[in-house]
């Protein structure tokens, strides 16, 4: 590895509970997004467009398949000499029969002989489950600049909804004097995105120390960050700008989706300068009936329509029968819609079957319908 480098790691074991069934079998980075992809593409894309080199992905709960998704280095061309992406999974029992990361934290702890191997001189912290295209060398020139022992992305979001994040409260030169998880009153509106550079070795210092606490929550918002600053450790915020999205609900999932129907959408999935790469599924182009209707819809390969699509997202492999319609909807991998059903605000669970005539969700719902189980027809 080269000097100077950095080297990414990934946490990528969350549950995802507030996706309910979308995560009972599968891990939330996982999860399906934007038609072919997965949001673990995200910062794995970004690490490689960001010219780094080895990154470990720290996987936890219902995580077999993004194991095996990830291990697929090449995917993201990050499999040539020097070079890879890792599978972490936990080491250390918690109890007697459960391996587990205790906290953010303790996922680092549990693999400083993995980090130590490379010997780099920086670390990057990534969250798996957000959507967002950010060039992480950026930011570790900003870090260099500013002689940082760490720094952490942050991103303005509105005043009324900081007290859902942890917020940095920082000086007229952006260094960081405070740090508040998700606090009543917030004096800011800097959100952390859950994006850490650290100088490794001072990190490594601070890991270590904090395995041996007995009251430690072994979390980097509510343990390391805040025993840097009392250190007097420098702490700067960089400011991000440009699109980023928390997934964590099935609304916000749902919005996420349907934003890639705005032409002038931020992300721009079809930017060949920052590329996102997946995995390669094998499947016949998309194919519209002469009978069908689409409006302001982002169909993916493999689907099959002789229904009326508006406003929609439609995954790999979704199949749309005459007479059907589809509305202000996010269909996920191998849904199918059998004639004449309807659906409406809804986010379709992949390889749901919606019968005959059904009628699924509604226009004037506040929230969205999430469908996973398989809608009998009207008989």
């Amino acid at each position: 590895m080269k000097q100077n480098s950095m080297l990414a790691m990934i946490l990528a074991g969350g549950r995802g509970s507030r996706l309910h069934e979308l995560t009972n079998k599968v891990a939330k980075p996982a999860v399906s997004y934007g038609g072919k992809y997965r949001i673990v593409d995200f910062p794995l894309s970004n690490c490689a467009n960001s010219g780094i080199d080895v990154v470990g992905v720290l996987t936890q709960y219902e995580s077999v398949l993004l194991n095996s998704y990830v291990a697929a280095g090449g995917r993201w061309g990050l499999d040539a000499k020097d070079s890879g992406v890792f599978v972490l999974p936990p080491r250390e029992k918690a109890d007697a029969n459960l391996d587990v990361y205790r906290g953010t934290a303790d996922a680092i702890s549990q693999n400083i002989d993995f980090i130590d191997t490379y010997e780099p001189e920086y670390i990057l912290i990534l969250s798996g489950d957000h959507i967002y295209k950010m060039n992480y060398d950026k930011m570790l020139n900003y870090h260099k600049e500013q002689k940082a022992d760490a720094t952490i992305a942050v991103i303005e979001v509105p005043m009324k909804e900081a007290s859902r994040f942890g917020i940095m409260n920082t000086d007229e030169t952006g260094r960081i004097v405070e740090f508040e998880e998700k606090p009543a009153e917030p004096k800011s509106n800097l959100a952390s995105m859950g994006i850490y550079i650290f100088n490794w070795k001072l990190l490594r210092k601070m890991l270590v120390a904090d395995m041996k606490s007995t009251e430690s929550h072994h979390d980097f918002g509510k343990d390391i960050i805040p025993g840097l600053l009392n250190d007097g450790k420098k702490l700067v915020a960089y400011k991000f700008k440009g699109y980023w999205k928390d997934v964590g609900t099935i609304d916000s999932l749902w919005e996420a989706n349907m934003d890639l129907l705005d032409a002038n959408n931020e992300l721009d999935l079809g930017d060949p300068t920052w590329k996102i790469y997946t995995q390669d599924v094998t499947t016949l182009p998309h194919y519209v009936g002469e009978n069908a209707e689409i409006t302001r819809s982002y169909i993916t390969q493999g689907c099959v329509i002789d229904g009326q699509v508006k406003n929609s997202v439609l995954f790999t492999g979704v199949k749309v029968g005459a007479g059907a319609k589809v509305i202000d909807s996010v269909l996920m991998p191998g849904v199918v819609v059998e004639d004449g059903a309807t659906l409406n605000r809804v986010l379709v669970a992949d390889n749901v079957t919606i019968g005959k005539g059904a009628v699924v969700g509604d226009a004037k719902s506040e929230n969205i319908e999430l469908v996973a189980k398989r809608v009998k027809g009207v008989e």
